[in-house]
């Protein structure tokens, strides 16, 4: 703006210049108060809400924390476990709430693994929930327990139950940023309590998904009904060519690009096939279009993913760039909202690969089936560069 009353022969001096003062006094004089007084209020109202109503307040928020792990938001409370960290006790009450959310997430995503006759969601399910279990959630929640809900809802029991308990034991961690087993190093001083802690939180959500999770309820196991044969028309035959020809699962490339086989993505959860089997791309340029005709079934908070449910059941995720959720929105642009019905070809979101690169972080996209698994013909048809609207996937 400043460029339009400043002269070009002193621009390149005064309009930094004034653009940093200004900055300055708005960060130091007003912004930084104002949320320096806010993250005190969010801090008492944490503080209060971990040990209100008996624990209430806590066993309330370790039954939705794994909610705002899906929705990519989780990381905030690191900002209110610092300001705990600094307080006059330096007690980091939060990390119980956190870890027994987690590790109930673990246990139910473990109980369907054993439980399950599907291999590939065994093949899924089995090492998620280790990873839970070493305070790392999402392969858990993404890959499985959201996909089924009942595991999800069974977890956020067992985060509640572990929750509560941590607030009666009043514990805390002296540290933030791990969960689970590792939480036994910075909880030495209430080692027992937090074993305790992990322990009901496993066994309620670990026992409540093997009772009420039934594999035959996800239509993994569909039974086969025998019918007698008997005579088609012509007409009737037609008409089952063409229901057959709109069953076939074929995917269209969203992006412009070069694709790389999923083993090659560099992040270790896409590449392990926890998520579904897919590809990366590598962009040329920063627009995702619908790779099928469907559903939008999920849009990130920060803009960064979509997931899309195909008309004939198949469940596709689209993460463009690696920890692009650090990001927080800026520098894309979603076009779609839950809900939405999308033809083929239709604009999704926009992204800036090169504000992408200069953040520090990989543009490389995931494509994914998450339910991969459900068809035995899945195969990669395509390889290389790749036009938007190509075929790449076939899982007929």
């Amino acid at each position: 703006m400043a460029d339009k009353y400043v002269p070009e022969m002193i621009d390149l001096f005064v309009s930094p210049l004034c653009t940093v003062l200004i900055t300055g006094f708005l960060t130091l004089g007003i912004i930084g108060p104002v949320f320096s007084i806010a993250e005190s209020y969010v801090l008492t109202f944490a503080e209060w809400l971990i040990s209100v109503g008996y624990g209430v307040g806590a066993m309330l928020m370790g039954a939705l924390y794994p909610l705002t792990v899906v929705c990519g938001i989780h990381h905030m409370y690191n900002v209110i476990e610092a300001g705990m960290l600094s307080a006059v006790d330096g007690l980091n009450t939060w990390m119980p709430v956190a870890s027994a959310a987690n590790f109930a997430q673990g246990a139910a995503c473990l109980a369907v693994g054993l439980k399950a006759k599907n291999v590939k969601t065994k093949a899924v399910a089995i090492p998620s929930s280790l990873s839970a279990a070493l305070g790392i959630t999402e392969p858990a929640i993404f890959g499985v327990n959201l996909r089924f809900v009942k595991p999800l809802v069974c977890g956020m029991a067992g985060g509640a139950a572990g929750a509560l308990l941590g607030a009666f034991f009043h514990i805390g961690a002296t540290s933030y940023g791990v969960t689970g087993i590792p939480g036994f190093l910075i909880t030495l001083d209430y080692t027992l309590q937090y074993a305790v802690i992990l322990v009901v939180s496993f066994v309620i959500a670990f026992a409540l998904t093997w009772v009420f999770w039934k594999e035959e309820d996800e239509g993994e196991t569909p039974k086969k009904e025998e019918s007698k044969p008997e005579e088609r028309t012509e007409a009737e035959e037609s008409k089952e060519t063409a229901v057959s020809a709109q069953t076939e699962k074929v995917l269209y490339a969203p992006i412009t690009g070069k694709i790389i086989a999923r083993d090659d993505i560099p992040d270790a959860v896409f590449a392990s096939g926890a998520l579904g089997d897919g590809v990366g791309i590598e962009p040329e340029y920063g627009e995702v279009t619908a790779p099928c005709d469907g559903e939008i079934v999920t849009v990130t908070e920060t803009k960064h993913a979509v997931g899309i449910m195909g008309p004939t059941g198949m469940e596709l995720l689209i993460h463009v760039g690696i920890d692009t959720v650090k990001m927080n929105g800026d520098g894309f642009d979603v076009k779609v909202s839950v809900g939405d019905k999308v033809k083929k070809g239709q604009n999704l979101l926009t992204f800036d690969i090169e504000k992408i690169k200069a953040a520090g972080y990989c543009t490389t996209t995931a494509v994914l089936v998450t339910n991969s698994g459900d068809y035995p013909n899945y195969r990669i048809v395509k390889t290389g560069a790749v036009e938007a609207g190509e075929e790449i996937i076939s899982a007929e």
